[in-house]
């Protein structure tokens, strides 16, 4: 048996995780992010947590297959990293920088895109070599995966259907600077933001009595029969399924998994997808699944991990 392991590198905290090659997860643990000095420092803590995790278990080199690495930012596919805002990081080669302190073979990809074959792997996907993940949270990110493998794209921008442009008439800005885009409509912002406008619509709507409406509040609503909040949630699967569907076509997968905060809302927003998929897609591609993230915030150090099931060198 060979192990793995993954480290999820986030603005405020790494999560690290050790697994067999056959997906088992056997331990996780955090580290603290140190951002000071653009985050120089981060490598070096991240082996050194895997190092002395190593010590621990009395795993030698021979036994360890590597380390994947996730970032919160755009990769190219050799491991460069372009920018990371949230850690200050610059340009460099994220799989030379590791390798190196390593001493293992190190990969890296896209926060967003290592959650998708996480949850390919182990998760919501599990069965599927094509899926696309979509994460609704505070904003709306993606992964794709073809053949069991992460397509960033030639610019590492693969994925993010958050930016897919839905409604050429909407004057609000999206925090991309552009406007219309998915992301206004189907993440947990957007969805807050339209109940917040359902509610002055409609007096007589729960959400009226609430001073700062969140999604959840939304979801909750509609499933106590809130005929308001039920529109807004109509409203937003509707945009997400022509969203998935103008997806589907270029990509065709096997399913689509939906995760972040409002995947939490369960049944309704996967089933009210469902209900506007199929309209808005020709027949060939009517079969497509759409399903939950299983994984949660462990996804990403799952796609670390298995990243490294297809390093040879």
């Amino acid at each position: 048996m060979k192990y793995l392991f993954g480290a999820d590198i986030g603005g405020t905290t790494v999560k690290l995780g050790l697994f067999t090659d056959g997906g088992e997860l056997l331990e996780k643990w955090e580290i603290k992010t140190n951002r000071e000095d653009n985050g120089s420092s981060v490598p070096e803590d991240v082996v050194n947590a895997v190092k002395q995790k190593m010590v621990e278990r009395g795993l030698d080199k021979s036994e360890v297959l590597g380390l994947g690495v996730g970032v919160p930012g755009p990769i190219t596919k050799d491991g460069t990293v372009l920018k990371c805002a949230n850690l200050g990081w610059g340009v460099f080669n994220v799989n030379e920088k590791f390798t190196a302190l390593l001493g293992l073979p190190v990969r890296a990809a896209n926060d967003a895109n290592v959650a998708a074959l996480g949850e390919m792997w182990r998760g919501g996907g599990r069965g599927c070599n094509d899926i696309v993940m979509v994460t609704l949270g505070t904003g709306v990110g993606g992964g794709v995966i073809l053949d069991g493998k992460i397509r960033a794209g030639a610019h590492g921008g693969g994925g993010e259907i958050g930016h897919i442009r839905m409604n050429e008439d909407e004057t609000r800005i999206c925090g991309c600077g552009g406007h219309g885009h998915l992301e206004q409509y189907a993440s947990a912002t957007g969805i807050a933001y339209l109940g917040a406008e359902a509610a002055k619509k409609d007096p007589s709507s729960m959400l009226a009595k609430i001073d700062e409406i969140t999604a959840k509040d939304v979801f909750d609503a509609a499933k106590a029969g809130d005929k308001a909040a039920l529109n807004v949630v109509d409203e937003v699967c509707e945009i997400l399924a022509r969203a998935l569907s103008h997806v589907a076509a270029s990509v065709d997968p096997e399913c689509f998994v939906i995760g972040g905060g409002v995947s939490k809302a369960g049944d309704i927003l996967t089933d009210t997808i469902k209900k506007h998929y199929g309209p808005n897609i020709m027949n060939a591609l009517q079969n497509t699944e759409i399903r939950a993230a299983m994984l949660g915030n462990d996804a990403g150090i799952y796609g670390c991990a298995r990243m490294m099931l297809d390093v040879t060198d």
